[in-house]
């Protein structure tokens, strides 16, 4: 297969726990899937992990995606590999704080990742999506939909979800497709770690949802790659929640408001 017709995925925050199981999923239906993470080693490791180990189509790229010449240069040499079908804007992350104790200078290194990175990586690949009728899925956040702390990152991922259904209006006149998934609390290796030291957080997130459990990464992978996919093919501009129930409401309020055990 020539490389100007290889069907290519790229997935930012690729190295993750949540980013690995999307580009695994991803890797059934495209040639190729590039994933990009600033940590080099951190990306190494991921190519050992037992979800990639020994899948050629997985190809790793080191970039700080809140640099725009970085992007631009990331930009150019993957859609020179092929054609560029499915952005999914992964990365993000936070530092647990509140509005009264957090800098100017925290606030806009959140916006940053979680939200102009997310810009410079769906500019640096608008033509090649817009050429492929493709579509971008934006990993936003529960935390967008409602308090639960870390008030930047909340922000910026709100606004992500704005950015998501600007995409899909403007660009689908090509053909293009936008949605956003805003995933609960993610039992990834960092939280695992937190539960090993004592924390019973995640006894209390099955008591704050209805289906008694926390997000695995796979449930993330599943509803990104139904976005991305065929099946969703009129589908766009929409948040899909993936939290198990969160934000449909808790049980003991339910049952402390109604009086009732039914809930």
């Amino acid at each position: 297969m020539s490389p100007s017709s290889q069907s290519i995925a790229v997935v930012t925050g690729g190295a993750g726990d949540i980013g690995r199981s999307i580009a695994a999923h991803l890797s059934t239906t495209y040639d190729l899937v590039y994933i990009v993470d600033i940590d080099k080693e951190f990306l190494n490791t991921a190519l050992n992990s037992k979800e990639l180990a020994g899948n050629e189509k997985i190809q790793p790229f080191t970039c700080d995606i809140a640099e725009e010449t970085y992007v631009r240069s990331m930009g150019a040499f993957i859609q020179s590999q092929g054609q560029v079908r499915t952005l999914v804007n992964n990365a993000g992350g936070t530092n647990v704080g509140s509005l009264d104790k957090m800098s100017s200078q925290r606030w806009r290194a959140e916006f940053a990742v979680n939200l102009d990175a997310t810009y410079l990586c769906f500019k640096a690949f608008a033509e090649s999506i817009k050429e492929t009728r493709g579509s971008v899925v934006n990993v936003t956040s529960v935390n967008a939909l409602s308090v639960f702390g870390n008030p930047a990152y909340s922000a910026a991922k709100a606004a992500l979800i704005n950015f998501t259904k600007s995409i899909a209006v403007e660009y689908g006149k090509f053909g293009v497709r936008a949605n956003a998934v805003a995933p609960g609390t993610v039992f990834t290796k960092a939280w695992e770690a937190k539960a090993r030291q004592g924390n019973d957080l995640f006894e209390k997130i099955k008591e704050w949802h209805p289906l008694e459990r926390s997000i695995r990464p796979e449930d993330v992978a599943n509803a990104v790659t139904f976005l991305a996919s065929d099946r969703a093919a009129a589908i766009t501009g929409v948040c899909l929640p993936v939290d198990c129930g969160l934000l449909a409401g808790q049980p003991s309020v339910a049952r402390a408001f109604a009086q009732s055990e039914d809930y």
